[in-house]
């Protein structure tokens, strides 16, 4: 699921350089110049905001308290080009999860947005499978909360049955979506790294169709 960040900036440049920096990481990015333009939409589903402080004739610290009166629990960053001690200790009053000062790198914000995503949907991205918890954003799989050591390959087998439980698969398909096209090998890698994969993990159900290849469930 793309998680959807509202992103409100006066300065028109730099609002169009972090939509594009975060829609290049995969979120979906709604993005407003003004305080009015902003609060019109507070009701729209959003999974983050990241506020300038200094709004036309308004304040971010304003908006903040909006969007917490709809939904206390979304994480709010602010921007600001005012490097203040009672700027970054107001906003962390009123709720904020960070604070960046102009000018920042954008790749900078991208790791904070991040940071604080996994953080805050930790427990919304986990996907319960056979009796298994898959944190799939740190790609760890959790056996009664002790971690499984999979290898790159175990782990992009394992989500690709996840994700298509019911689905059967030719060995063939699964070579592909898993090694890719330019893989020049033999078919029994699938096999191999499926027979591991059942070592690490005795309890899923990833099934053998004889004559054909598997299927989760």
């Amino acid at each position: 699921m793309k998680r959807i960040i509202n992103v409100v900036e006066d300065e028109k440049d730099l609002n169009e350089l972090v939509k594009r920096y975060l829609e290049k990481e995969g979120y979906i990015i709604h993005s407003y110049l003004t305080f009015d333009e902003a609060y019109s939409h507070l009701d729209d589903p959003c999974d983050l905001w990241i506020l300038d402080i200094m709004l036309d004739d308004k304040s971010g610290f304003d908006l903040l308290d909006e969007v917490k009166e709809r939904n206390r629990n979304i994480p709010v960053i602010f921007m600001s080009a005012r490097d203040k001690e009672f700027d970054r200790i107001i906003g962390l009053e009123k709720g904020s999860d960070d604070y960046i000062t102009k000018p920042f790198s954008p790749k900078e914000l991208v790791l904070r947005v991040n940071a604080i995503m996994r953080r805050v949907y930790r427990e919304e991205n986990r996907i319960q499978i056979d009796g298994y918890e898959i944190d799939e954003n740190e790609r760890v799989v959790y056996d009664n909360g002790t971690p499984l050591e999979l290898t790159t390959k175990e782990f992009d087998l394992l989500m690709m049955f996840v994700k298509n439980k019911g689905t059967a698969f030719l060995r063939e398909q699964i070579l592909t979506q898993i090694w890719g096209q330019d893989f020049y090998g033999s078919d029994r890698v699938v096999d191999d790294t499926l027979r591991r994969l059942r070592r690490k993990m005795p309890n899923i159900s990833i099934r053998t169709i004889y004559g054909f290849g598997y299927r989760l469930g």
